[in-house]
């Protein structure tokens, strides 16, 4: 029997590699499974009220790597998976095309559902990827909401999910033993960038 590594497969791609969703969704396939569930995260064309051109994506690879594999040991912590399988772009992502994408299987549906959106927010409140929207009138470094919601519980978190900054484009932490944790890039004297 494979071992929970050998069944979870979590990439990180670099600039201008597209995400084969079929790669991932082969992986995590499997005859005794009746469930695949799935999470695409792709750039749309408006942000209150704004039109995005592109966004963009910056990461700590290492520990980006890190904490998704943390995120996918958990998951099977909490419900009975088969196989994950975890993918995020980095560098510009255009309006369409998609930037994360999370697939789950399971021998029931409710395990891979619920586990695909366990990852996908752990994932947004927590791993180490930044991004920036890009609209035609300007640019802004965004917080997912997630992370805003976790803001208010730094220092609360056990083993993964520890606060950690990215200062002039070099990372910071993380701060005690955690691997993941409230993201926030620091730059231009100090001052936070949303």
């Amino acid at each position: 029997m494979a071992s929970e590594h050998e069944k979870n497969l979590v990439e990180i791609l670099e600039e201008n590699h597209p995400i084969d969703v079929n790669k991932y969704t082969n992986y995590v396939h499997s005859p005794q499974c009746g469930a695949i569930a799935t999470f695409y995260g792709n750039t749309r064309d408006t942000f209150d009220g704004k039109t995005v051109v592109e966004l963009r994506y910056e990461a700590y690879v290492p520990m980006a790597i890190r904490c998704l594999n943390t995120i996918c040991s958990k998951a099977r912590s909490l419900w009975n998976l088969n196989a994950i399988a975890v993918a995020h772009r980095l560098g510009p992502v255009s309006v369409g095309e998609t930037s994360v994408f999370v697939a789950v299987s399971s021998v029931h549906r409710v395990d891979a559902l619920d586990a695909c959106k366990f990852v996908i927010d752990e994932i947004k409140a927590s791993v180490p990827i930044w991004k920036k929207e890009v609209y035609s009138n300007g640019e802004v470094w965004k917080e997912n909401s997630e992370f805003l919601e976790r803001r208010s519980e730094i220092g609360k978190a056990t083993g993964c999910c520890k606060p950690k900054v990215k200062v002039e484009d070099e990372v910071v932490g993380p701060v005690k033993n955690g691997c993941c944790g409230p993201k926030v890039k620091v730059a231009n004297g100090g001052s936070a960038e949303p």
